[in-house]
């Protein structure tokens, strides 16, 4: 969820009533209960027509959802898919639909990321890398951070080469940190880590220790290193940067650059970009896409490297914020 829709979502929830709020949440995820209550203590001056808006998208969306598809699966499937992209929502496709009791480990999305990284530093890393891909990323991330930089290498190895969680090894680990934190049924084998979901990680790692963790990547298997930064941020995910950071972004991409780039972006990626120039620079930008002509995926790809560099460039240099890395992001 970004920013604009915990936002959102935290308007709509304000607008409820405390025992209509209270029923929602109930349905969240630890995390997003944590994000949209945090979002939900800071509203300050939002005007009547923000709030008439959103409860008119709310009841619009509300009204096109109509009966239950009696394909539930291939619904959810669908629906989830389209929301979150392949590669986000197959790991919870999996979770919701192949079941799976991972009640222990739940338990731990509740805690302060501090609490959980106490909690499991001294565990063996190969338990901590299984603990850590049922976590969200962010709050993985946060609790990598608490570690030492050995301990954290180890375990950011072990999350990328993780092909599998064993159905047994899985119910173990749940059972103990049941006990721990207070049934383990039809466990299925999960897809959890990878390249991927190491690379989700690194994007909440701040840029010290993250450096760190890539070289000892490195010294493993180079190949592997290079797939997990390939990974770590694509263009696609620049719809995740906020206003001013694109506003930000601009100023250094050449227009010819943003143009090819654009060529295979998807229209909200477009419409992003178009939103936070001038209308004139938009308009201009606007008739270049239409008229250009057909253009080499490999052209495309490239130019859409050059404007990641840029970005990472900034990023590094704390003038924007990639998903969740920075502690703050401005003053």
């Amino acid at each position: 969820m970004n920013a604009e829709g915990i936002h959102r979502s935290a308007l709509l929830l304000m607008s409820l009533g405390e025992d209509e709020a209270a029923e929602v949440l109930k349905f969240l995820a630890p995390r997003e209960v944590q994000k949209i209550g945090s979002a939900m203590a800071s509203l300050k001056g939002v005007s009547r027509d923000e709030l008439e808006k959103v409860l008119e998208d709310f009841c619009t969306e509300a009204e096109q959802l109509g009966a239950l598809s009696v394909d539930s699966d291939n619904y959810i499937r669908a629906v989830l898919t389209k929301a979150l992209g392949n590669d986000k929502a197959a790991g919870l496709i999996e979770r919701i639909l192949q079941g799976g009791d991972t009640s222990g480990i739940e338990g731990l999305k509740w805690m302060d990321s501090a609490a959980v990284a106490e909690l499991i530093r001294n565990e063996h890393p190969q338990i901590i890398a299984t603990i850590l891909v049922h976590l969200d990323r962010d709050q993985a991330s946060e609790v990598i951070g608490f570690f030492t930089e050995r301990t954290r290498n180890d375990v950011v190895l072990r999350i990328a080469t993780l092909d599998g969680i064993q159905p047994t090894a899985l119910r173990e680990l749940n059972d103990v940190l049941t006990k721990l934190l207070s049934g383990s049924e039809n466990i299925k084998r999960s897809p959890m880590g990878g390249i991927r979901a190491t690379a989700e990680i690194l994007n909440f790692l701040g840029s010290v220790h993250e450096e760190s963790v890539i070289e000892n990547i490195k010294g493993y298997d180079t190949e592997l290193a290079q797939k997990i930064i390939d990974q770590m941020f694509v263009f696609e995910n620049l719809l995740d940067v906020d206003d001013r950071g694109i506003q930000l972004l601009l100023k250094g991409i050449e227009s010819e650059s943003l143009i090819i780039a654009l060529k295979g972006a998807r229209p909200e990626l477009r419409d992003k970009f178009l939103k936070n120039m001038s209308q004139r620079a938009a308009d201009l930008l606007r008739e270049d896409l239409e008229s250009r002509g057909p253009v080499r995926v490999s052209e495309v790809e490239g130019e859409q490297k050059k404007i990641l560099q840029i970005v990472r460039r900034l990023s590094d240099a704390g003038e924007i914020v990639l998903g969740g890395k920075a502690d703050d992001a401005y003053v």
